[in-house]
């Protein structure tokens, strides 16, 4: 396997753990012990790491350790505002944009089913779909940064939350229902209240550990 492979590995495995709750801020990440646990050499690891940190879910401590970041309320709220305004642009450029083809695929994406991990996998893809839609390279360089950072947390409501599924599904169908019709300012207010609500649902889950 190569080193990249395993890297992504250890990176899904401990953002998980992060965002879910197993590892607590202020818990230590310290290669030795993370490469002993994935029976991995420290390059693996250290490049997890580095990605984590990219991502605000880690940063260093002590003699330059890494230790799980405390992600405030206050931060994320910033974070899925700044995402929610792109991602509610996109969708509305794509309401103008997209092909009848591109409209099939986010229609199939959309009449998928799935659960948890399943589920998480669809709803990257619908957003994936009206970015690609949206046919504007600019923004979505800006949103490739913001979609990193966010979307441990974005998963996370799936898993913690099965009832974020149906309410997701909802959201997205209404969304597609305006790009079908063409009217990009009612898919650019549905994103963004999209957006607003899982947020809401990240904040609850983060509420609810104490």
């Amino acid at each position: 396997m190569s080193a990249t492979r395993s890297a992504e590995q250890i990176h899904a495995v401990l953002s998980a753990e992060i965002v879910t709750g197993v590892l607590r801020p202020g818990d230590p990440l310290a290669e030795t012990a993370l490469g002993a646990r994935f029976g991995l050499s420290r390059t693996p690891v250290r490049e997890a790491l580095q990605r984590l940190a990219a991502e605000g879910l880690i940063e260093r401590g002590p003699r330059r350790a890494f230790l799980v970041r405390r992600m405030s309320p206050d931060a994320l709220r910033h974070l899925f505002e700044a995402l929610g305004e792109l991602e509610a642009l996109c969708a509305g450029l794509a309401a103008l944009r997209m092909t009848s083809a591109e409209l099939a695929v986010l229609r199939r994406i959309l009449d998928g089913d799935g659960s948890g991990t399943d589920y998480a996998d669809l709803n990257i893809r619908f957003h994936d779909a009206l970015r690609q839609g949206a046919q504007n390279h600019v923004l979505a360089d800006l949103l490739e940064d913001l979609n990193r950072r966010s979307l441990p947390w974005r998963n996370a409501q799936f898993m913690e939350r099965a009832d974020r599924i149906g309410s997701s599904r909802a959201e997205h169908r209404q969304i597609l229902e305006a790009v079908t019709a063409r009217d990009g300012d009612r898919a650019a207010a549905l994103m963004r209240a999209h957006m607003g609500a899982s947020l809401g649902t990240v904040l609850e889950i983060i509420a609810g550990r104490g």
